[in-house]
Order: C-alpha cells, then structure tokens, then sequence
C-alpha cells in the first residue's frame, strides 16, 4: 500500500509524505519491522509511526550535524536536505498506531510512575504528549527508552563528545541512576499509545 491518493494535497504539514515514502524505503530497512534490534548496544529499534513530525525532523538533523552520535543513524542522515528530512517525516507521522502497549515488570513501572512527573511537563503523562517538539513515549520500546535515556546521561558526563548532546535532556538524565532509567522506560513502555513499527502500513 502506498500513499499516493491519500492525500488531497501533495504536501503534509512542512513535508510531502509521498515523497518521504519514497525516501524512506532506506529507513525502512531497521525501523520497518516490530521487534528489530540495534546489533551493538542491542536495544529495539524504535518505532517512529505516529510520531510527531517536528521531533523527527528535529531528530535527523541531530543525527546529521553529530548532536546525536549513532553511527548508522548520522551516515543516513548525512546526506539528506532539510526538505528530504521534511518529508520523511511527514510519511512516518501520518501513520496511526496500535495503541498497544508493552508487558513490563509493573513494580518497576510504578516507581517510573512517581518518577516520571518532570517528564510530563514534555511528553504529556503518560508520554502521549501533544506537543510536537518532544517525542511521543507511550508504548515506546522499552529498550530503546532505557538506551535513549543512557545515551542522554552519556553525553553529560563527556561534554556531548558521545551519546545525546541535547542540553534538556542531558541535564535531566545526568542525576538519574540505572534504577532510575529502567524504571521510567517500563512506565512509558507500559501506557498505550499511537506509535506503531512502520512496516504496518495504517494511516490517519
């Protein structure tokens, strides 16, 4: 399935989702399918259907620049223009989710709960935020938060030569403990939410 005819308009919000299909086949490669993991650290591969598509293009520009150091990541970035990353963009975020959520280990997630208030003036309560500079959580990987947040506490302790050199988030994730990381990954992971793997093709 494909999007061309979906869309009455051949631009979405700043990108043109048609395009970003197109673009993204690459992308596809890791983020198509549900449970691909990341070989080394081994995390899950995150699921950006449904996410908000200001974060995602405020994403590949830090994999382009170095802000973020994945390496696969900033070598697909590296040759993208602002209107390639644009419209992949606009392809993932018209995808709607499963509102699933992921079996976790519930004592955990309730310490996240009480840990996770200062996350909520971001990503919303339960990570199902609305505003669309800040990624949408809920449902997310448990893995891949637990890594984000390491990669977030990583870049405080090397003055962003490494990890996430995002200044919010590395202030946050620098006071946190392993207990702590894991904690609020299970919470986020544990609340439905409208992220989906995007190799199933369900769209708004």
């Amino acid at each position: 399935m494909t999007l061309t005819g979906i869309f009455t308009s051949p631009a979405w919000a700043e990108g043109d989702p048609v395009r970003g299909e197109n673009l993204a086949q690459t992308c596809n490669g890791c983020h198509a399918g549900e449970g691909y993991r990341n070989p080394g650290p081994v995390y899950n591969i995150p699921k950006i259907g449904g996410q908000h598509a200001e974060y995602l293009v405020s994403a590949l520009k830090a994999y382009r620049s170095g802000e973020r150091s994945h390496g696969t990541m900033r070598a697909q970035a590296a040759n993208l223009s602002d209107q390639d990353i644009a419209d992949i963009a606009a392809f993932y975020a018209a995808m709607s989710g499963h509102k699933r959520s992921a079996v976790v280990n519930k004592a955990q997630a309730m310490k996240g709960q009480k840990a996770s208030a200062t996350c909520a003036t971001c990503h919303g309560a339960t990570g199902d935020g609305d505003q669309p500079s800040f990624p949408k959580l809920a449902g997310q990987y448990e893995s891949y938060l637990v890594q984000a947040l390491k990669d977030y506490r990583a870049a405080a302790t090397s003055d962003g030569a490494t990890g996430r050199n995002n200044a919010v988030m590395k202030g946050f994730a620098s006071g946190l403990s392993i207990e702590d990381i894991e904690a609020l990954a299970a919470w986020f992971a544990s609340q439905d939410g409208e992220l989906s793997a995007p190799g199933v093709k369900l769209f708004k």
